[in-house]
């Protein structure tokens, strides 16, 4: 998987789609034809061949998104990793260009709003969000308020079409440049990105 152009920052598998998607689940949705657009939760579903099918989410049906989607249902969907700028001085030597580094997913879906599982899809984004935790909440802690919130609002899930990234994390990089690059990110998160693609020239 990976369609972004020839160079290494377009490759990528699924696991890495599926990590950042894990570490960094708020997206922009976006209504490309009548430029409307949301952040928003979503939970990936995935396909036995490790593959993304859709994503469930939900919004407020007052979002003036929802109106746009009902009317086009095409949707844009971009997700927004770890990032950084990267200044010669990290690196050490003057006549080094800087950069940005990153990680980005572009996906494009059509949107099927689905007000029967508007409750499945709040459980599942609850249950994803507050997996590991030692007291997980849940909705009925709620109480009566919950059926007035859960009239307010709309699931859906988006069926992923097109699905192209960038994963910009030194990978053209010489080695003594990228580990210095490494030695002076303070972001624990964008530290593990980097390695995790070079993982193919780092110990």
């Amino acid at each position: 998987m990976g369609s972004y152009g020839p160079d290494s920052f377009g490759r990528f598998d699924d696991s890495d789609v599926r990590a950042l998607i894990a570490d960094y689940p708020l997206a922009w949705l976006i209504s490309p034809g009548s430029g409307e657009a949301s952040l928003l939760p979503l939970v990936p579903v995935w396909r036995e061949d490790g593959s993304m099918a859709e994503l469930i989410g939900h919004m407020a049906r007052s979002n003036p998104l929802h109106a746009a989607l009902q009317q086009d249902s095409q949707a844009l969907m971009l997700f927004q990793g770890p990032q950084a700028y990267v200044s010669p001085e990290q690196v050490g030597r003057r006549d080094w260009a800087p950069t940005w580094i990153y990680a980005q997913l572009r996906i494009e879906a059509r949107i099927d709003f689905e007000p029967g599982g508007t409750a499945a899809a709040l459980d599942v984004l609850i249950d994803t969000v507050e997996a590991g935790r030692a007291r997980p909440w849940s909705a009925a802690e709620l109480g009566a308020r919950y059926e007035t919130m859960l009239g307010a609002i709309i699931g859906f899930r988006a069926r992923v079409g097109d699905l192209s990234g960038r994963f910009k994390l030194g990978q053209d990089e010489r080695s003594e440049d990228l580990d210095a690059i490494m030695n002076t990110i303070a972001d624990p998160d964008l530290l593990r990105w980097i390695r995790r693609m070079n993982r193919h020239r780092l110990p």
